[in-house]
């Protein structure tokens, strides 16, 4: 119904040929979305249970039997998707191109305890949920997550949407600027957006994205995604990550698919529907209000509305989250892209862009949201 978009997809450099002029946004650009990959990967799994071809209350050992090592034999599918099996870090280490490869972070995740017993705490699981959610989709579809996704979501829906982008679309790929941000402007925001004391929220970031926290562990998969420090020869910015499968991290897309994507979540879609509203009732359902996140100083409680309100491999309206209402589902990226829908509206919806802003009370989604909310009335 509104299809927009604007700005500068890359910025002017100099080259061989001398300075180039910024390159405008077009209607075809595509950029990286970070974790919204993640509710990509969350409808691939719930297509298979609608389907009858996967339990989510069934051990995982009953698709991926070398899962069970080291006491996770008792892990049930669902615990996966909500970010409660204790596996948010690989020990490692791993190199960039072992992750790249898939199999060797499959083999660590078989072999590794999980930090906490599992279905009693939470703590998201950056990268790993991806390999989690993955694997059991591969083991039962003989498909990889974006091969599944490929054929299965984005070809019948017309989606320029990719967990491994192929190398002929890299052209409409926006460049990844950084917008500044300092701690206490980020505080600030977490205050504002969460409606929680400041003497929590400082509380909880520094337990939660400590230089030895679980949370900074869990984003460096192992050592594999380390080189950081300088975005030109950072991992994110190489044809190597691209063209890999990271379903928690690496997917590529442009607004109008990610919209089109979860529109067809909650509707028929030029004669597709992906998910009946069964299927959407049991996915949405809160997972992590009965379970403690892990790694919160003793006496620090934060409930899961104000914090982590994870359904099964999709977030539920809560602040920060910039949503249409209660039963709107989805997942957001780092940086600033969201994709969700809502059940009650019957509508889907996508943002993304290439000026990444970790501030959690970003007025760019908040507003958009808050006009379509004004136009269903």
């Amino acid at each position: 119904m509104v299809d927009l978009w604007g700005g500068v997809a890359g910025r002017e450099v100099d080259g061989p040929a001398g300075r180039e002029p910024d390159r405008a946004w077009g209607e075809d650009t595509i950029v990286r979305v970070a974790s919204t990959t993640k509710g990509a990967a969350a409808i691939c799994a719930h297509m298979l249970a609608q389907r009858g071809e996967l339990d989510l209350d069934a051990p995982v050992v009953e698709y991926w039997p070398e899962f069970g090592a080291a006491g996770k034999e008792r892990i049930p599918v669902r615990w996966l998707l909500s970010h409660q099996a204790g596996l948010p870090v690989v020990d490692g280490p791993l190199t960039f191109e072992q992750a790249c490869a898939w199999g060797p972070v499959i083999r660590a995740l078989e072999a590794q305890p999980p930090l906490w017993e599992p279905g009693t705490e939470h703590v998201y699981h950056a990268v790993t949920y991806g390999f989690l959610v993955g694997e059991v989709v591969r083991r039962i579809s003989g498909k990889s997550l974006g091969t599944f996704f490929a054929e299965e979501v984005a070809a019948p829906l017309g989606l320029s949407t990719w967990i491994g982008l192929p190398e002929e679309h890299e052209p409409r790929l926006a460049r990844i600027d950084n917008a500044p941000l300092d701690v206490e402007e980020l505080t600030a925001g977490m205050i504002k957006s969460t409606g929680l004391d400041a003497d929590t929220v400082i509380a909880w970031m520094s337990a939660g994205w400590g230089p030895d926290s679980v949370a900074m562990r869990a984003g460096s998969l192992g050592g594999a995604l380390d080189n950081m420090a300088d975005p030109a020869i950072a991992y994110y910015s190489t044809r190597a990550w691209r063209a890999a499968e990271f379903p928690a991290a690496n997917g590529v897309s442009d607004a109008r698919s990610l919209a089109r994507m979860y529109a067809a979540t909650v509707s028929e879609v030029d004669g597709v529907r992906l998910l009946e509203p069964a299927t959407v009732e049991r996915a949405i359902a809160v997972q992590t209000g009965r379970t403690r996140m892990h790694g919160l100083p003793p006496g620090l409680d934060i409930p899961a509305y104000r914090s982590f309100n994870m359904a099964l491999g999709f977030m539920r309206g809560c602040p920060p989250l910039p949503m249409l209402g209660p039963r709107s589902f989805g997942h957001p990226g780092s940086g600033g892209s969201i994709g969700f829908a809502d059940p009650d509206a019957g509508v889907g919806f996508g943002y993304v862009t290439n000026l990444w802003d970790l501030r959690p009370d970003d007025p760019r989604v908040s507003n958009l949201a808050n006009a379509v909310r004004a136009c269903l009335g």
